[in-house]
């Protein structure tokens, strides 16, 4: 399959990071069309196969301390939040006008949705070299415990959540099921099923809530997680807000009965449900079990947490201006 070439070809510095085995590991096998594609808008670059946990981070700081001006990465949410991890060196932006090019190529790849960024080869890089102008992104950036007892700190493109969440993402990873949406879907019931309710303690803004027993806590910097979930609707990339979504206990009947809200982004008016907005929420667990945390769809630690937004900080090619901006006010 050719791709019609554009009528000029990037010519920018540019470093494209390919995870192989994304999208059940179809992004490695048709590695040479998305080559062909490449070659076909940009007219030099660099690329490199990510091997290990972590290795798109030190490819991408590396590329850019190099003075690489674009990095495109290939690949799903896990990869564009390590690639974006890779533009700080000691939590400091290294180059501001870097700018992040995403191809999505995973099973979810919510984060390109929020971005409106098609599932197409060819439409996503036509997105990255057409853009008169990098967009420049909030990201969140959040301080946890290993599930070893270290601290560490780390930072998110989309969304970030404490609970029930990062049970799901924990057994999806252990169980290694196939990574398409009847397979979340399916651990994510299984794992309800058996799920507790955490009692947390919650801090917006220094804001204290009541002490209550949570089922999941969404911090929102995009509006899409859990392979097409519009958990956090009016999330905006670009207010200098985290949008906070609480979901108190459910019931077995009550979840299975609302939880179809969730893929339409109605569920916010559920009266066991809280929408907050804020620059900083802190979560500690009053529970004796371990209050799981997720970021981007990989499990990341556990509870204590504080997640706070980095407000214009991230270059990044997008398809904003032709997406209609959310109402919901501040």
């Amino acid at each position: 399959m050719l791709l019609t070439s554009p009528k000029s070809r990037a010519l920018l510095k540019t470093q494209i990071i390919i995870n192989p085995e994304s999208n059940k590991g179809q992004t490695g096998t048709s590695w040479g069309l998305i080559k062909e594609a490449l070659s076909n808008f940009f007219k030099e670059f660099k690329y490199e196969f990510t091997e290990k946990p972590t290795h798109a981070t030190e490819i991408s700081r590396s590329a850019i301390k190099e003075g690489t001006e674009l990095v495109v990465g290939v690949g799903g949410d896990g990869t564009m939040n390590e690639i974006a991890n890779g533009f700080f060196e000691n939590h400091e932006i290294i180059n501001p006008k870097t700018s992040l090019g995403i191809v999505p190529s995973g099973t979810g790849s919510d984060f390109s949705k929020s971005l409106n960024i098609p599932r197409n080869l060819k439409k996503s890089m036509e997105i990255i070299i057409q853009s008169p102008q990098a967009d420049i992104l909030d990201i969140g950036k959040v301080k946890y415990k290993t599930l070893s007892g270290d601290e560490e700190e780390r930072f998110f493109l989309n969304v970030a959540d404490f609970g029930f969440g990062g049970e799901v993402v924990k057994r999806v990873e252990e169980k290694r099921l196939k990574r398409k949406a009847s397979s979340y879907l399916r651990t994510l019931i299984f794992t309800f099923v058996s799920y507790k309710s955490k009692k947390l303690s919650i801090k917006v803004d220094g804001k204290e809530y009541p002490t209550d027993e949570y089922l999941i806590g969404a911090v929102s910097n995009g509006s899409i997680f859990g392979k097409g979930m519009k958990v956090a609707p009016f999330a905006l990339l670009d207010d200098g807000f985290l949008d906070v979504i609480l979901v108190k206990g459910m019931e077995k009947f009550e979840f299975f009965l609302n939880v179809w809200r969730i893929y339409q982004g109605t569920h916010l008016s559920h009266p066991k449900i809280e929408f907050l907005r804020g620059r900083k929420v802190e979560v500690l667990s009053e529970d004796e079990e371990d209050v799981l945390i997720e970021a981007d769809g990989e499990l990341i630690g556990k509870a204590p947490a504080t997640f706070e937004i980095v407000p214009s900080i991230l270059s990044v090619r997008t398809n904003l201006a032709n997406k209609p901006r959310a109402t919901q006010g501040n």
